[in-house]
Formats: structure tokens, C-alpha cells, sequence
């Protein structure tokens, strides 16, 4: 005798999702860009940073008479190995932060979803500080997409709750 088996269904994927999938990857994209930045800052502690500064300014071709370059290169070579090695410390920090966040929310981990709220609530108030010390569009932006993403993460652990328990 030969058993017949019933198929699996698929399983079922849940409404709002691929909110969640956007947020986890930007969260691993910005993860992957500090842990580049900290490695850079690094490997300049063991280098002076005013040759390897030169070095890259002379590659890539920039006047370093112009004044923005100018004023880069300076605050650049006024950076002390201490802040160099406190830089790439805290850069590593916040980059396995959002590493966390990013692959908890890439498995649906619901705690991630609440850790992605408080920590990224979090830092609002820092942001706002900065923006109100120097207005950039760039700031502006992260806080807008900062604070969207908290909005979104409510709203999605409203909707959803009950409905797992992970």
C-alpha cells in the first residue's frame, strides 16, 4: 500500500512585511558602511594621517587650495590617535547595533522590531541636536527617514500584535 501525502502549503507571509524587509536593509547597508569607516579609521592609527590625507587628495585629483577642502583637510589633520581609536571603537559599536537590528528584522524576530523602535527613537533627540547646531540636507534626511521608520514599526507591532509570539 502506498500512503498518498498531502502537500505543505506554503507558509503564509505576513501583511507589511516588505516594510520590514526595506527597513532590515537599509539597517545592513548602514551597518556595512560604518564597519568600513571604522576599519579606515583603524588602519590610520598606525599611519600619519597627514601623508595618507595628501596621498588620497593627490589620487583623486582635488585642489586642496579650495576652500571646503581646505577646511576638511584641516579639521583632518587636527585628529589625535586617541580620537581615532574612540572614532573606529564607536563606529564598531553602532555598526553591530544595527547589524542586530538588521538581521533580527530579516528573520521577523518581533524583538528586533520593538529593539529597532527603542534604539532608533533613541537617537532622535541627537539628531535633532545636530541639525539644530549645523543644518545639512543629509541630516535632515536621516532624521526624517529615522523617524518614519519608527512611525512604520508602531504602526506594524500595532497590527500585528497577538498575531506571533517570537
Amino acid at each position: 500500500m502506498t500512503s498518498v501525502r498531502t502537500a505543505r502549503k506554503p507558509a503564509k507571509v505576513r501583511k507589511g512585511t516588505s516594510g520590514l524587509l526595506w527597513i532590515a536593509l537599509f539597517k545592513l547597508f548602514k551597518a556595512t558602511l560604518l564597519i568600513a569607516v571604522g576599519i579606515g579609521a583603524h588602519n590610520l592609527l598606525h599611519r600619519d594621517v597627514a601623508e595618507t590625507v595628501l596621498h588620497w587628495v593627490d589620487i583623486l585629483r582635488v585642489d586642496p587650495e579650495n576652500r571646503f577642502i581646505h577646511r576638511l583637510l584641516t579639521r583632518i589633520f587636527a585628529v589625535t590617535p586617541a580620537q581615532l581609536k574612540a572614532a573606529s571603537a564607536g563606529t564598531f559599536v553602532y555598526a553591530a547595533l544595527l547589524l542586530t537590528e538588521g538581521l533580527g528584522l530579516l528573520l521577523r524576530k518581533r524583538w528586533a522590531e520593538y529593539f529597532t523602535i527603542i534604539t532608533t527613537a533613541l537617537l532622535i533627540p541627537l539628531e535633532v541636536y545636530e541639525i539644530s547646531r549645523h543644518v545639512t540636507f543629509a541630516k535632515f534626511v536621516v532624521l526624517v527617514v529615522n523617524v518614519a521608520i519608527v512611525i512604520y514599526l508602531i504602526a506594524h507591532v500595532r497590527a500585528t500584535k497577538g498575531g506571533r509570539g517570537k
